[in-house]
């Protein structure tokens, strides 16, 4: 572990210093999850339409739009950042990503929402150029592998049955002694949307939430050990401050490295899997006219019930128009985010370039940024991170769960039966000629 008072090496240029601060000035004022979020009265009344047989499009409120100070304020920023330095450019595009994320905002509900949310988070049908397959692809097949996996037979029950206040103290227990330099809470909110949200100062929890043993270790996994862990170690840099900075640019990879963390560490299960596949096909779905109500049904025939399905479609909803074509796309970039994240990780351990590895851990950054940045950490301008997850302290456990991976692909579930197994064995002794 990094000590936090190492000295620098290599000093920031005074005019991308102040860029720097102003930045991080501007870039907390713009919150795109609250300024989008339903009141938790909405679900209530929803359900209780669906369950009388008579359901209504919700009607959300309509976000703030006050924030014509703060573009004014990034386009100005943009203006006078020197891009020909790749600080300087990592700066513009960080303050790009506010703007476009303050423009998306004021446009809520519009077909500019939309393009903006897709700008900063991607589009389910959007086809890389390296690539063969859409992110919308990759998730069907990827439930479609799962239905292969578990066949027509319904998953068992997680039971969830522990009270919030009795998780919360669990999970301060499990992330309390990791985070040694800072104080990290675990917070009861009675009217968070979510089940659990993360920042730099604690773990918020949906206190009216029942929780299960494998809550415990995803959480752990994905928001405190990535989300927290990152925003710390951005906070903790002693001169490009915004590192500390959750700018929605660096969404996908985030979400995706926390993705990537759940499945490293073999915390995450295949109800959760499906349900991050699923979420991708909803979204394509909303983008081609899909409404609010079709998109409940799709996850609810998917198998999630009637309270999931509605917590899953406003969240693709929120900010967009529930009468389908305008969404907020950022639940297609857990997905994205994963398959890149993995794709970055055994590219960068194959081509022995696994120092890079602590850099995606920073602050909050892209997997471009790591190549951008990683020679200013060598220099000493950017510090290491004072903390690691327990998984990356170790590239050659990573790369040899990923080699295993990517060996197996090539076996064929569809063309073997379990009897195989038998026949193979029986095959072998009748052709030995020993015993005959």
């Amino acid at each position: 572990m990094a000590e936090l008072d190492a000295p620098a090496r290599t000093e920031l240029p005074a005019d991308l210093a102040e860029c720097d601060r102003v930045l991080m000035s501007i870039g907390p004022k713009i919150k795109v999850l609250k300024a989008i979020g339903w009141p938790a009265e909405m679900e209530e009344q929803f359900l209780a339409a669906w369950q009388r047989g008579a359901p209504e499009l919700p009607v959300p409120p309509v976000p703030a739009r006050a924030l014509e100070n703060e573009m004014a304020a990034l386009e100005a920023l943009m203006r006078r950042i020197d891009r020909g330095h790749p600080i300087g450019h990592w700066l513009f595009k960080t303050a790009w990503s506010y703007a476009v994320a303050a423009r998306m905002l004021t446009h809520a509900g519009t077909p500019e929402f939309t393009r903006c949310s897709t700008m900063l988070y991607g589009r389910p049908d959007f086809q890389y150029r390296s690539q063969d397959v859409t992110n919308v692809d990759s998730a069907r097949e990827m439930l479609a592998i799962t239905d292969e996996l578990v066949g027509n037979r319904n998953l068992p029950p997680v039971p969830c049955d522990i009270p919030a206040d009795e998780f919360a103290q669990r999970l301060r227990e499990r992330i309390g002694p990791f985070f040694s330099h800072d104080q990290v809470d675990v917070v009861l909110d009675p009217a968070l949307s979510s089940k659990a949200t993360a920042g730099s100062k604690g773990i918020n929890l949906r206190a009216t939430a029942l929780f299960s043993e494998r809550d415990l270790e995803q959480l752990t996994q994905h928001e405190a050990f990535i989300h927290t862990l990152t925003l710390l170690n951005g906070k903790h840099q002693p001169q490009l401050r915004s590192l500390g900075l959750g700018s929605p640019r660096t969404t996908r990879t985030q979400e995706g490295l926390a993705t990537f963390s759940e499945i490293i560490t073999g915390a995450i299960d295949i109800a959760r899997l499906r349900r991050v596949a699923l979420r991708v096909v909803m979204v394509k779905q909303a983008l081609d006219g899909a409404d609010f109500i079709e998109v409940f049904r799709g996850f609810l025939d998917a198998g999630q019930s009637d309270v999931e399905s509605y917590r899953s479609a406003s969240r693709v909803f929120r900010g967009g128009d529930v009468r389908g074509g305008i969404c907020f796309t950022k639940d297609g970039a857990y997905l994205e985010g994963v398959m890149a994240v993995h794709l970055f990780i055994r590219k960068v351990l194959q081509d022995g370039r696994g120092d890079m590895l602590g850099m995606l851990f920073a602050g909050r950054v892209t997997t471009a940024d790591v190549i951008t940045l990683a020679p200013y950490r060598d220099s000493g301008l950017i510090a290491p991170s004072v903390y690691l997850p327990p998984w990356a302290k170790d590239p050659q456990r990573v790369l040899s769960i990923m080699a295993f991976s990517a060996a197996t692909q090539r076996l064929r579930l569809d063309r073997f039966e379990l009897q195989n197994f038998v026949d193979f064995e029986d095959q072998v002794i009748a052709e030995s000629g020993v015993g005959a």
